[in-house]
């Protein structure tokens, strides 16, 4: 096990890997395209560090439900508090700008929407219908928040058949309560699980953070709950603190540690495994799917 670099000794000193080069004309046409549209995308919400690289390719992840969550993880930078009522109108809006941008593989999250009947699981169903109709051929990936672990509304995402279902763990089970204390690991892994006794087609996928606390050995106890879980796909990431009011890094991995990671997860049975300190949930979303399927899913 390689030495921790310790988050208080790099305090003003971020990691060389932590920095990326933005190609700021790629970043501004994004931008205003989705601006015109009226749209929102988690790269920008939640300061990804990768954004400049993903919106030249281009992609994005697509923010639905408005930009305001109704939970308080300590970790994430997307606003906070009392969430307006959803715009029936998002879901069409979202199908033209992924046509407009000629997208084969288009992402689709929500901020948590604890105070809505069905949680924004109509929402999803809604988005993807639209995509269907306005870009035929293109896949699509759902990131979901829990839905509270009911499994009526995780099946009305289902029917409409996505081809990859993805929800985040984000974290260990001991610090949940630290950082994620309105959910539970314990109803995250049910509802992967639940997502692939759903049927054999989809793809189940879900990733986390190093960098919260998290020791070593409960790093492997996860990947061995994802693995049990049916998850096809797992993403690695390094968490970065996104400003002064979410909680501080507290260690930042090695990059040689995330590929010790990796292999950890492969043995295990994961079939496809993201892993590195710039390492997003939604990052090479297309490719890993291609993977998947030229593997034999």
């Amino acid at each position: 096990m390689s030495d921790p670099t310790s988050a208080q000794g790099c305090r003003g000193r971020i990691p060389s890997w932590a920095k990326k080069h933005k190609r700021l004309k790629d970043l501004h046409c994004a931008k205003e395209g989705l601006r015109g549209l009226r749209l929102a995308t988690v790269c920008e919400e939640a300061r990804c560090p990768n954004i400049a690289e993903c919106f030249s390719r281009p992609t994005a992840t697509f923010l639905i439900l408005g930009s305001t969550c109704s939970r308080r993880c300590r970790f994430c930078s997307i606003h906070k508090g009392a969430p307006d009522s959803p715009d029936p109108c998002e879901p069409e809006r979202v199908a033209k700008a992924a046509a407009a941008m000629r997208l084969r593989h288009v992402v689709i999250t929500s901020v948590s929407r604890d105070d809505l009947p069905d949680q924004g699981a109509g929402a999803f169903a809604r988005t993807v219908r639209e995509i269907r109709m306005h870009l035929p051929c293109a896949s699509i990936e759902l990131l979901t928040p829990d839905f509270s672990g009911r499994k009526d509304l995780l099946e009305t995402v289902l029917r409409e058949k996505p081809d990859v279902f993805n929800h985040n763990v984000e974290t260990v089970g001991r610090l949940y309560e630290a950082v994620r204390p309105q959910a539970s690991l314990k109803r995250s892994l049910e509802v992967l699980k639940s997502a692939r006794e759903y049927s054999d087609d989809v793809v189940v996928k879900s990733g986390f953070m190093l960098g919260l606390g998290e020791r070593e050995e409960e790093i492997v106890e996860l990947l061995q709950d994802l693995a049990r879980s049916g998850c096809d796909i797992v993403t690695i990431g390094q968490y970065l603190q996104p400003t002064g009011a979410q909680v501080r890094v507290s260690r930042y991995w090695e990059p040689k540690d995330f590929e010790r990671f990796s292999d950890i997860a492969k043995t295990l049975g994961i079939r496809y495994v993201i892993s590195g300190p710039m390492v997003r949930s939604s990052y090479q979303a297309g490719e890993a799917l291609e993977n998947i399927h030229n593997d034999g899913k």
